[in-house]
């Protein structure tokens, strides 16, 4: 059974950085993309960054400059590095993943929380 594992959030002062990470375990063939999503209290799930496996990446217009992903392929594993944290970065944060173990499907992973103090 495939999952998603994240970990690294937590509470920061606004300017502060933190680093999430996700990795997937389990029995699978591949994966194609992984990304991470987040939703704030009141509003819908949003795309902040996703990485191809060749390398492609894809950011949310208001973290462009200061998130950066990253994938460690060996590790089957998606990063998060967030610099210059936002009051509105706050949110729980989802890893996403589309991996194939029989056919190709969507994961999700359990969710991690981050909190930006101003």
């Amino acid at each position: 059974q495939v999952q998603l594992v994240e970990s690294g959030g937590g509470l920061v002062q606004a300017g502060g950085s933190l680093r999430l990470a996700c990795s997937a375990s389990g029995r699978f063939f591949s994966i194609n993309s992984m990304g991470w999503y987040r939703q704030a209290p009141g509003k819908q799930r949003e795309l902040v960054a996703v990485a191809t496996t060749g390398g492609l990446t894809n950011y949310d217009p208001s973290v462009k400059g200061r998130f950066t992903i990253s994938r460690d392929n060996a590790k089957n594993t998606v990063y998060l590095q967030m610099n210059s944290l936002k009051p509105e970065d706050t949110a729980v944060y989802y890893c996403n993943a589309y991996i194939t173990s029989g056919y190709l499907r969507e994961y999700w992973g359990q969710g991690t929380q981050v909190t930006v103090s101003s």
